[in-house]
């Protein structure tokens, strides 16, 4: 067993960064946004994670605290 990220949720992971960048800019620019999707898309992102060994798992906190920021980032923007 290795404790490289798991290749499939680290590229899920990269996918829901660029949906929360996109996200965040479109709101920036005053659009409304449907986030619907984001909430289930962010729960079956965190379980998969949660499945993992966990070597495997640790060494994709990096990338889930980035998504965390990113979230929280959109948060701020949306709140203002």
């Amino acid at each position: 067993m290795t404790d490289a990220p798991h290749p499939a949720i680290l590229a899920s992971i990269d996918r829901m960064d660029t949906t929360l960048a996109l996200a965040t800019a479109l709101a920036n620019s005053g659009r409304t946004l449907d986030l619907d999707g984001l909430e289930a898309e962010m729960t079956r992102l965190c379980g998969a994670v949660l499945m993992l060994p966990a070597p495997e798992g640790r060494a994709l906190r990096p990338a889930m605290a980035g998504l965390l920021a990113r979230l929280e980032s959109l948060s701020a923007t949306l709140l203002r």
